[in-house]
């Protein structure tokens, strides 16, 4: 964060300043944002937000132990409040009326600040999938270019955005954030904290459909990204996705199309898909390179591509663009994640969150990648907040299976059932489709029936956990 004084931030929030002894308001802070007391490190700030399942101020006494500097608040904690024996606080405190809306604040204000002074390059992207990929693929082109801060995970939302706004310093060049959204309205307020250069709109899916209400309400949440460039910005927009084309009339930015689309000004022929990753040729202008990207999966050329965009806004070279994308190896942990190997056996861990959209492309991909001697065989959870939707996507992605000839399906856990109904409603499987309700029950059975040079795909929302069973898969077959 930059170095601000007490007063300056308690000003930025609407807080009331209440300072321990040998401090005063011009007492000068420049440490980063946390929310979580056990991820505080000396001179840092730590925000005491009440949650469903707990309350941070319980936890602010195990801050100020960390080596917090200044605590914000929606009470005044006194000593014996923080663990301490004194009579009085060790630590300043800025006492609030909503944590929450106190680090989008300030925030705010520290972006705006460095984007005043014409130094801070700032990147929003959204999408209903591939957010983190594309994320990371730009974070990786822009340090070529110089200092950079990019949203770590999925921190994405109203607390990770803010935190991850907050550890730009004076001396960064490049802000990547990441900005997602299950409602309407949170990414206007994310765009508002840090007023992106160039916005990115990756697809309009059916992602947190249920939240929203429906894809029109999706189309509207995400439109919120290029509503907020002003007339010398850069919407990246997808070519290929119909509704992220009708952007293009919302902003005054100047458009940047990505896609396999001919107009496309960024674009991808000749793609291949193997189990080493994916090969195409990209086309910039009258610039045309081949690309080896070694993240798994067809889908992700589409990340890939939107990145490249962004690179070549920023002022790479399409050589040096092919680059970065040639030495990615991982799209994120959990993300079309490559494990296992024993016996010629791989396990593709792609379990970290899913959607309809992007669960039909890792099972396109499954069957593209299949070894001649060995059977596909895909392990998949229940896809969320869905809503109404969530029956019909569940039957869908079923029938998808077995018209791929996928040649096992093995479903976990009782809300992702009707894809087991759906395959064995489909046709003329027998046996093929297994149904289990806890992972310890689907790793047994797999661990006894996969045979060797078997792929398998391991996917599920995040809230379905079917990550911890692909890693667990992973290791037995290393």
């Amino acid at each position: 964060m930059i170095e601000l004084s007490y007063s300056e931030i308690a000003a930025a929030m609407a807080g009331t300043l209440i300072v321990a002894a040998g401090e005063t308001g011009e007492t000068l802070v420049s440490g980063e944002a946390q929310t979580d007391s056990r991820e505080v490190q000396p001179g840092q700030l730590f925000f005491a937000r009440r949650g469903e399942g707990t309350d941070g101020h319980l936890f602010a006494g195990k801050a100020v132990r960390a080596g917090a500097a200044l605590l914000i608040v929606e009470r005044e904690l006194g000593a014996a409040d923080l663990g301490f024996a004194d009579a009085a606080s060790p630590v300043s405190q800025i006492v609030v009326a909503d944590t929450t809306a106190a680090l989008g604040a300030l925030a705010t204000l520290v972006v705006h600040r460095l984007r005043e002074r014409g130094a801070l390059t700032i990147v929003g992207i959204t999408g209903s999938n591939g957010k983190t990929t594309t994320k990371n693929l730009v974070a990786a082109m822009a340090e070529t270019l110089g200092p950079t801060v990019a949203s770590e995970k999925s921190f994405n939302n109203e607390v990770g955005g803010p935190i991850t706004m907050l550890r730009t310093t004076a001396e960064t060049e490049t802000l990547v954030a990441e900005m997602g959204a299950s409602a309407t309205g949170e990414i206007a307020r994310l765009t508002a904290m840090a007023q992106p250069h160039i916005g990115v709109v990756l697809s309009v899916g059916l992602a947190h459909a249920g939240e929203f209400g429906g894809i029109e309400a999706t189309f509207r949440a995400k439109s919120e990204m290029v509503k907020s460039l002003d007339a010398s910005g850069v919407a990246v927009l997808n070519r290929d996705d119909p509704r992220v084309v009708q952007m293009a009339e919302l902003t005054p930015a100047r458009v940047l199309w990505f896609g396999q689309h001919p107009e496309a000004d960024v674009r991808a022929t000749d793609i291949e898909s193997s189990a080493a990753g994916t090969t195409f040729t990209i086309h910039h202008g009258d610039e045309t390179r081949a690309v080896r990207f070694h993240v798994l999966g067809e889908h992700h050329v589409m990340n890939a591509l939107a990145a490249a965009a962004i690179g070549l806004t920023l002022g790479l070279s399409l050589d040096a663009v092919v680059d970065v994308l040639e030495a990615a190896t991982l799209a994120a942990p959990g993300r079309m994640q490559v494990l296992g190997g024993r016996d010629g056996i791989t396990i593709i861990n792609d379990a970290y969150n899913a959607s309809p959209d992007s669960m039909s492309a890792a099972i396109r991909t499954l069957a593209q990648i299949k070894k001649p001697a060995g059977r596909t065989v895909a392990v998949l959870g229940a896809m969320t907040e869905l809503g109404s939707l969530t029956i019909e996507e569940h039957l869908r992605i079923g029938l998808q299976v077995v018209r791929l000839g996928i040649g096992q399906l093995v479903v976990v856990g009782r809300d992702a059932r009707h894809l087991h109904i759906s395959a064995i409603n489909e046709g003329s499987w027998d046996g093929e489709s297994a149904f289990f309700e806890t992972q310890d029950e689907a790793f047994a059975y797999l661990t006894e029936t996969l045979r060797a040079d078997d792929t398998v795909l391991v996917k599920s929302s995040n809230s379905a956990g079917l990550q911890a069973l692909g890693d667990r898969l992973g290791e037995a077959y290393v």
